[in-house]
């Protein structure tokens, strides 16, 4: 791959992880109600996520996901589902610092958070089929392993990167004591975002 390659697919993926959406909704939502480190570990298991589209779509096996119609509706209602679930806990936490909280009102894990980054990702088919839209002008028969990684990584890089420079925008301490005298707020605005996109999701 040459480096203007290279620039094209990265300023591609640049673009796509900036793009407002349920990944910015969760990654933010975590940072602001419960920490920095809740939102890093977001972020970068989002980003693994992407990578596992990536990596599946440069070897072109998301063509599965792109021409089977089942499958993907199967993962669209899926992504759905769970977009509407995060809504949901939202819109009936206290406003405490309890991301997505649970019925007692606990406060999240760094696993939890770890896992809403990774499923918002991997359970959007979207991804995939964005993957194949843009890796269709960087793959080609004959590559080799190193050129796969290098689309993978930076698919994945640029992704990991952006989310973990908002986790750290939002978690400084002037900004992040005032967003979290109105986390109740947050909340009912995060809550009311996703469950849009839930049935968005559905009806596009």
């Amino acid at each position: 791959m040459t480096l203007t390659s290279w620039v094209s697919l990265a300023a591609v993926c640049i673009a796509g992880a900036m793009s407002p959406g349920p990944s910015l909704a969760v990654v933010a939502r975590h940072t602001l109600v419960n920490s920095r480190a809740h939102g890093m570990a977001t972020a970068l298991a989002h980003a693994l996520g992407i990578g596992f589209y990536a990596l599946l779509t440069s070897f072109g096996l998301a063509v599965v996901v792109a021409h089977n119609p089942t499958i993907y509706r199967a993962l669209t209602i899926g992504g759905a589902l769970y977009l509407a679930w995060l809504g949901i806990k939202a819109l009936r936490s206290s406003g405490e610092a309890a991301a997505f909280a649970s019925a007692d009102e606990r406060p999240a894990s760094i696993a939890a958070a770890a896992r809403d980054g990774f499923l918002i990702s991997i359970l959007n088919p979207k991804i995939a089929v964005f993957f194949l839209a843009l890796f269709s002008q960087f793959v080609r028969p004959g590559m080799s392993e190193g050129e796969h990684a290098i689309l993978w990584a930076t698919a994945a890089g640029i992704d990991g990167i952006w989310y973990a420079v908002v986790a750290l925008a939002l978690s400084q301490a002037a900004l992040l004591e005032r967003f979290r005298r109105r986390t109740r707020l947050i909340d009912r605005i995060t809550g009311c975002i996703l469950l849009a996109l839930a049935v968005r999701v559905v009806t596009l």
